[in-house]
């Protein structure tokens, strides 16, 4: 059995208030988080994401790029770093010999360089357009500091086995078999969900494929104004994302008693996530 820890590495506050989150107040500050998951294996520690990273701390501006600080006006602290919240837990960093990313952005990928050791599992399509972005939006979205440690990459191409209605989902080597990397592009060109078995239940974590839960209503998707105009201008591929949303929406209607999905930057999507897991324990 999997013992999940959901951590958030990196609070953000762009401007917007209801048109980003629904919630009342357009001048106020939003609020969004990068939601990560630590994974207590019977083969050692899984890392789901690593948010923004330590050197996010000292130089936000460097590390990030200054366009991202100024519109999402990032909380840097040591606390909120996975490295440090995996210390906290009474974990050596050490032990987190493997990471599995959603995609590359610079709020997701941030904190590889605190696990220098890590085997880094992404798709090789990921991989290849963070290597050679091909848009201005790509050399904007991967920030080749964030790589220059030499990260120990484990491509993996989009083939597989059927899971809940996706096709080529796919166990990861090194990995127990109940975590499966599952295609979900249309954000990045290789963007992906990570689906971990807990032995309760499934988790799916999505990453960017949806930014607010009311995408995933079935009867009546719908997400803050503010929030779907910037999820449209960061995709890569309109068609794509818009059909693996719907899958979604599809595995949540089908099966969302047996799979529980998570976004990477819900607020109240992470707290609900967080609060159930310490009432578990």
């Amino acid at each position: 059995m999997i013992r999940v820890h959901h951590l958030n590495c990196g609070t953000l506050r762009p401007l917007g208030g209801r048109l980003i989150d629904g919630e009342p107040g357009y001048l106020r500050r939003a609020e969004m988080v990068c939601h990560c998951l630590l994974l207590e294996t019977d083969t050692g520690l899984v890392l789901v994401e690593t948010g923004v990273g330590s050197p996010a701390v000292d130089d936000a501006a460097a590390w990030l790029g200054r366009r991202f600080v100024r519109l999402t006006n990032p909380d840097t602290g040591h606390e909120e770093t996975a490295v440090r919240q995996v210390a906290r837990l009474g974990f050596d960093p050490a032990d987190v010999r493997h990471i599995v990313v959603t995609h590359l952005d610079l709020d997701h990928a941030g904190g590889l360089v605190d696990f220098p050791h890590a085997t880094v599992h992404v798709y090789a399509e990921e991989l290849r357009a963070a290597e050679r972005p091909a848009t201005t939006q790509e050399r904007f979205r991967y920030r080749t500091p964030q790589f220059a440690h030499g990260p120990h990459w484990a491509p993996h191409a989009a083939r597989g086995e059927p899971w809940m209605g996706f096709d080529a989902v796919r166990p990861l080597d090194g990995l127990p078999p109940s975590v499966l990397l599952v295609p979900l592009a249309g954000h990045t060109r290789g963007h992906a969900g990570v689906a971990v078995d807990t032995g309760d239940g499934w988790l799916l974590h999505a990453g960017d494929a949806y930014f607010h839960p009311g995408e995933l209503d079935a009867a009546r998707p719908h997400c803050p104004p503010g929030l779907a105009v910037f999820e449209a201008a960061v995709q890569t591929e309109r068609r794509a994302r818009l059909h693996n949303q719907r899958r979604l929406r599809e595995l949540a209607r089908d099966h969302g008693d047996r799979v529980r999905l998570l976004s990477a930057h819900n607020a109240a999507e992470f707290r609900r996530a967080a609060a159930s897991s310490h009432a578990g324990t």
